[in-house]
């Protein structure tokens, strides 16, 4: 004969309680003094109770998920995001579940809005422009934004931008460098934002910043767009990438033209991927704390839940990263 398993009434009366009790100590509810806190979970473990999500959430409202959308789940940047909140997340017994847009604008609002049903909360990254997400406060769902906005009433988290090129920009001038190129990504929202800090840096030197644009966010759009930069009219001296993918193979490509890094050409990326470590040469980079925003995320969207206000930008202070892609001027 199959034994049953056991039910929230068998606690209860193991543990000497009220229904109600074991339910609100199961579901964080409400504490209780320390030896009924002792009892109950004495009860649990030797029945093996196991509370039912799906009961649990048509009781109190609440599914204990939160939802995660990202841009490209093979970019190491937004997989660290997901590895920082998924820990925040496993922390407070909430459980992430994640949807990777494909770096695919128009189904971004479908996939987010999906998801939406199926959760508490959703923390966002999106390249829709904030004109056109005004839907998103009709999820009605509390949000948090792995970007800036201006406009949209949502709290937030991301880094300064225009910094952290900023501060690439002066490494490459600091090592003699006058013709710098920018290699960005026209269609991300913070691609004007390092335009910005590239440009600043460059007209306080009186210089300008000569600017390209790569097809997409990955290594094989930096590969594609090297030729077109380094054997134009203008070939640059240095190169700042919008994010380390296109630099790594931006200087891929480099090397299949016989232009070799750095003794002819300086090249830098944004984000610190883990591997950018272990190209040939090691990649100069700008560190954004790509975990660490994704644990602030969660716990910007956790207290949200919990009723605490978390209304803002939060901002990263980008760090500067030099290896061996970047030397002197020759």
């Amino acid at each position: 004969m199959k034994k049953l398993s056991p039910t929230i009434r068998d606690v209860a009366a193991a543990a000497g309680v009220s229904v109600a009790t074991v339910s609100k100590y199961m579901n964080g509810a409400q504490r209780f003094t320390a030896p009924v806190e002792a009892r109950l979970k004495a009860a649990i473990e030797e029945l093996g109770y196991r509370s039912n999500p799906l009961a649990r959430s048509m009781i109190t409202g609440r599914s204990r998920t939160i939802g995660l959308t990202i841009l490209d789940i093979s970019n190491p940047h937004f997989t660290s995001v997901v590895k920082g909140a998924n820990r925040v997340a496993l922390r407070h017994d909430y459980t992430l579940l994640l949807v990777d847009t494909d770096e695919n604008q128009a189904r971004e609002r479908p996939l987010i809005e999906a998801l939406a049903q199926r959760v508490d909360g959703l923390i966002v990254s999106s390249r829709i422009p904030d004109d056109e997400a005004q839907w998103l406060l009709d999820l009605h769902k509390p949000l948090v934004l792995l970007r800036r906005s201006d406009t949209l009433p949502i709290p937030s988290v991301g880094i300064d931008n225009r910094l952290a090129t900023y501060m690439l920009a002066r490494h490459l001038l600091n090592l003699g460098h006058r013709h710098i190129a920018y290699l960005g990504f026209g269609q991300a929202r913070i691609n004007d934002e390092r335009i910005r800090g590239a440009r600043e840096c460059l007209e306080e030197a009186g210089l300008t910043l000569d600017v390209y644009d790569a097809h997409a966010p990955t290594a094989h759009a930096g590969e594609d767009a090297c030729s077109r930069v380094m054997l134009g009219p203008r070939r640059p001296q240095a190169v700042i990438c919008y994010n380390d993918l296109i630099a790594l193979g931006f200087m891929k490509e480099a090397a299949s033209l016989g232009i070799r890094v750095p003794h002819e050409l300086s090249v830098t990326g944004v984000d610190n991927v883990p591997y950018g470590e272990y190209a040939a040469p090691a990649l100069t980079t700008v560190d954004i704390q790509s975990e660490k925003m994704g644990e602030l995320a969660m716990q910007k969207l956790i207290d949200a839940l919990a009723g605490h206000a978390v209304a803002g930008h939060s901002t990263f202070e980008p760090r500067l990263i030099v290896r061996e892609s970047t030397a002197a001027c020759g």
